[in-house]
């Protein structure tokens, strides 16, 4: 009984605090009004949390849960009537002390009669809610439709699309499986529409660097092809491919770390070669992005951030290649392993080189291994150079065809000699 008490009462200053926080933020806004002049402030918000807790309580206690929406309802009549006084003194149309009176006064209920963490959160949200006010309205007018338009068919994509497709292979090779093929699709459409905002934000030379490294941990295919459509629309395209450069050192370090962590043994064979190629590719990445320029370095393009039909392009050529390679390894199993992996590389090189580590580390040899995981990166490389060129300008395409020629062939070399 006394330890039923004791969360009782915790509860309910969990709900008091959470009334307490919401009222000083409110408070701090109103601290130049005179006192009485406003509906709620600290005290108030306080009172309304711990009001919420103990009417959640005695509903509770009553077995009679009707206790807590009945008196919900008054609490919200009442500062309501409060609130329109004051709307009508002071030409107030702002609803936003009143919402944040009901939030208070249900977290405060959640508190006593469910999870009471999740109500100290739920309050902390909406105290720092209320507090981002002049960010979230500066925000909202630097806004533009293009990005609102953009925002919106993403949020389409991810949360209405991508839940109802199926998560199972629908063919009969197992190798096309919709919800990943559209997961790539929206995950292509994310580091656009990030790129876009982080030039906006950060100026379009720091903006592009930073998408394009931040991207190719998740994908670098994807990065290359957003920084194609926008080498169409920027005077100096050179700097792009050179991001592009610096994205796929970042995405052959990745499948570096990828090899450590599955099968350390395999880095002997294909660390050299990986390193080579990722030096090669942050050197002449570095020096195309930022080789002085007289030209404007690649404005923020104005057209739609992503589209839809390049995406989807895209996404067909994935589901295409995954059930190619499904029915390759139905064919060959894992005596095709180099083939199947050189395929599934064009789209997903840390997939292929999955494959190769536990396909073939109990029936092959360690340098069949080793050639199987460079075959995939030796095609990812060359999808991105494919895509750059059926997309990008000859003055992005070349240069990262160039210095993918280059690191591949140095790659091949530190490879291939140790072993002569």
């Amino acid at each position: 009984m006394a330890r039923a008490m004791d969360t009782l009462i915790a509860r309910l200053g969990i709900a008091l605090s959470i009334g307490l926080l919401v009222g000083l933020e409110r408070g701090w806004q109103e601290r130049r009004a005179p006192a009485g002049s406003r509906t709620a402030g600290m005290r108030t918000f306080g009172i309304s949390g711990l009001l919420g807790g103990v009417l959640a309580a005695v509903a509770a206690s009553l077995h009679y849960p009707m206790v807590f929406p009945i008196g919900f309802l008054g609490f919200a009549v009442t500062l309501g009537v409060f609130k329109l006084r004051e709307a009508q003194s002071d030409s107030d149309y702002s609803v936003t002390t009143v919402m944040a009176g009901l939030g208070v006064f249900a977290l405060g209920g959640l508190a006593v009669a469910g999870d009471a963490q999740a109500a100290a959160a739920g309050g902390a949200a909406l105290a720092a809610t209320l507090a981002s006010r002049d960010v979230l309205h500066g925000f909202l007018k630097r806004l533009t439709w293009v990005e609102l338009r953009s925002a919106m068919m993403l949020a389409v994509m991810t949360a209405v699309i991508l839940p109802i497709l199926p998560d199972e292979t629908i063919d009969p090779w197992g190798g096309l499986n919709p919800r990943k093929v559209w997961l790539f699709t929206v995950l292509t459409a994310s580091l656009s529409f990030l790129g876009y905002i982080a030039v906006r934000m950060f100026g379009a030379r720091k903006g592009f660097v930073l998408s394009a490294i931040a991207g190719s941990l998740v994908s670098s295919t994807a990065v290359t092809m957003v920084l194609a459509r926008t080498a169409k629309l920027s005077v100096d395209p050179l700097p792009l491919a050179g991001a592009a450069a610096l994205g796929a050192a970042v995405s052959i370090t990745r499948v570096i770390g990828l090899i450590l962590l599955i099968d350390p043994t395999a880095i002997i064979l294909v660390g050299p070669a990986a390193a080579t190629a990722a030096v090669i590719f942050s050197a002449c990445g570095l020096a195309m992005f930022y080789w002085p320029q007289n030209k404007p370095f690649a404005d923020v393009p104005a057209s739609n951030p992503f589209e839809i039909g390049p995406l989807l392009i895209f996404a067909t050529i994935f589901a295409v290649a995954g059930i190619t390679s499904a029915v390759l390894v139905s064919q060959f199993g894992s005596s095709g392993l180099l083939a199947t992996t050189a395929l599934t590389g064009t789209v997903d090189v840390d997939v292929a080189v999955l494959t190769a580590l536990q396909m073939g580390r109990d029936v092959l040899p360690l340098d069949v291994i080793a050639k199987a995981i460079l075959a995939a990166m030796a095609t990812n490389a060359l999808c991105r150079a494919g895509i750059a060129a059926v997309l990008a300008p000859a003055s992005f395409s070349l240069p990262l065809a160039a210095i993918t020629l280059v690191a591949g062939t140095a790659a091949y070399a530190a490879y291939a000699l140790p072993l002569a």
